[in-house]
């Protein structure tokens, strides 16, 4: 007997005639490629409606903020005395408010700062509660400690009552800024409040990721602490931020509303849903429009965020699938 070679042992068995007189073949394999966390994370929202029906809702709110004449061609700082408190008709959809301004107009470009407003403070309230949680989960020790507790005395610091006196000092009523001025102050506060959250997350993400074995081989190979962090442990703990910040997006047009409201956030000449609730309170029982309007835009717009934000938690998550 010949000794059995590496490649007889290794090779596959051939193929043994069926009754049928045609070779029996092992199951069909598929040329489908393997995904991964994203790829299986698209393949689900593609199946959920609630997935398709927000982005739908943000995909209009956006190209209302980017381009607010496309949808409203009217004035919406300017207007006419003789068409105060106008009932909502042909000329105006949704009235006009008490100084002869188009109602309709000025919801459409309040879009445009309530949005740019929320998204510029998830994007900053990201980079730096994310770089927090990076260096504090990935150094440990006393780096860790130290970052907590300054975490923790931010965590203190009650939401409203915070951002109330952030911008009452420096956006008070003796005040005279601009514009990006005064939404350069509202997202600093929405930032300066917001970042614990995030830097908790992305600490408990990494602590849970820093030992794995790629990780570990990754440093035996030797390389360094910036490739490790950007190569490795940002890709595979993106997914809860990513989640979060979506959702964090409707929580901040609420907030930025709600400081508008009370008068300490965006201020006129700037024209935003908070603004015109505010100014519409008032005279809601001779022309509720002017509160209703805004304010169903605005619960639309956090909604939808805030709705996107689930249906790609449960993408992300194997466990709720």
């Amino acid at each position: 007997m010949s000794d059995p070679s590496t490649a007889s042992i290794v090779s596959t068995p051939a193929a043994q005639p069926t009754e049928a007189g045609t070779p029996a073949t092992g199951a069909p394999q598929s040329n489908e490629k393997p995904r991964g966390l994203l790829g299986d994370a698209w393949r689900d929202l593609r199946r959920k409606p609630l997935f398709w029906i927000s982005s739908t809702l943000i995909v209009i709110f956006l190209l209302m903020a980017a381009f607010p004449a496309l949808f409203a061609p009217g004035d919406a700082v300017n207007g006419a005395l003789s068409r105060s408190l106008v009932k909502p008709g042909a000329d105006g959809w949704f009235g006009y408010d008490v100084q002869g301004r188009d109602v309709y107009a000025r919801v459409i470009y309040g879009a445009r700062a309530s949005i740019v407003v929320a998204v510029l403070s998830v994007i900053g309230t990201l980079l730096v509660g994310g770089t927090m949680g990076i260096i504090a989960g990935y150094r440990g020790g006393w780096v860790d400690a130290l970052l907590s507790r300054i975490a923790d005395v931010f965590f203190g610091l009650p939401f409203v009552l915070g951002a109330i006196v952030i911008l009452t000092t420096f956006n008070g009523s003796g005040t005279s800024n601009s514009k990006a001025e005064i939404m350069g102050l509202v997202i600093i506060s929405l930032i300066v409040l917001s970042w614990p959250v995030v830097m908790r997350l992305m600490r408990s993400s990494v602590l849970a990721t820093k030992e794995a074995d790629y990780i570990v081989a990754a440093r035996a190979l030797g390389a360094g602490t910036g490739r490790i962090i950007l190569k490795h442990l940002l890709p595979n703990c993106l997914a809860p931020l990513l989640v979060y910040g979506t959702i964090m997006v409707g929580s901040f047009i609420g907030a930025e509303a709600t400081l508008s409201f009370l008068g300490v956030g965006l201020k006129s000449p700037v024209v935003s849903w908070g603004i015109m609730i505010s100014d519409g309170q008032q005279f809601i029982r001779v022309a509720p429009g002017l509160v209703f309007f805004p304010a169903a835009f605005l619960v639309a717009a956090v909604l939808s965020f805030v709705m996107l934000g689930e249906a790609v938690r449960e993408a992300l998550d194997p466990k709720l699938r």
